[in-house]
């Protein structure tokens, strides 16, 4: 791979890990170049120049060059505009990074996810509902990746889908109309239709927004669990 050089592209750290004795292996988010590690040399020192500045949640402009898998972090601006995370707005952040590691391919440009990731962080930031900020990244996430089923036509027969009538989610399939005896959780027509909106201002549409987003994101994580959703579940009912 030839060895090219990256400047002032819009990011995201999504996690570090130590590297050798001084240094840190940085999984970033980029706007325009996708997920990828970077090593970020000597960053551990208490002298260096990224002292302070790799840390999650905050957007950042990144300098990187090289050809390899893992290329080399030269340089990060901190660009502010998004308060630091607490608390339950926090955890959730650390829940939207682990889902972009889990389910995103390195290297596999986004620009709309990103740009959904960043208001996704002003809205937990800014003390909005997180449920509803939760599930609209998701199936923005989801949506990107080809795993978001239709919500307007029904997968069986084409048909837009109905107010009036239910339908159950099959995987790999998209929503088909209930019969008789079909077996799994029944939604409702409005509540798809809502949930395609992003309108979760309705109960049954808040729990039938999180019961299809659990059923496809832990079908696609292929039985992996999620640490950050088991912290939240313990302390914060996530």
């Amino acid at each position: 791979m030839a060895r090219q050089r990256i400047e002032q592209q819009p990011a995201f750290v999504l996690h570090t890990q130590p590297w050798r004795e001084t240094s840190l292996i940085v999984e970033l988010f980029s706007r325009e170049h996708g997920r990828l590690p970077l090593v970020a040399k000597g960053a551990r020192r208490p002298t260096s120049a990224f002292r302070g500045l790799l840390m999650g949640f905050q957007p950042l402009l990144a300098d990187w060059s090289g050809g390899g898998e893992v290329r080399t972090l030269a340089r990060v601006e901190w660009q502010g505009g998004v308060p630091l995370l607490a608390g339950r707005a926090l955890l959730s952040g650390y829940y939207l990074n682990e889902l972009l590691v889990s389910l995103m391919p390195r290297e596999d440009a986004h620009p709309a996810l990103y740009d959904d990731y960043r208001a996704t962080l002003v809205d937990l930031a800014a003390g909005r509902p997180i449920e509803a900020s939760l599930r609209r990244f998701e199936f923005a996430l989801l949506a990107a990746m080809g795993y978001m089923p239709d919500l307007a036509r029904c997968a069986s027969s084409g048909a837009a889908i109905a107010d009036d009538r239910d339908y159950l989610l099959i995987i790999e399939q998209g929503f088909v109309e209930c019969v008789a005896g079909a077996r799994g959780p029944a939604i409702g027509g409005r509540v798809l239709r809502a949930i395609r909106v992003g309108d979760y201002a309705d109960d049954a549409c808040a729990a039938a927004a999180k019961q299809i987003s659990r059923t496809l994101i832990n079908h696609h994580l292929g039985g992996r669990e999620l640490q950050s959703r088991r912290v939240f579940t313990e302390f914060a009912g996530l």
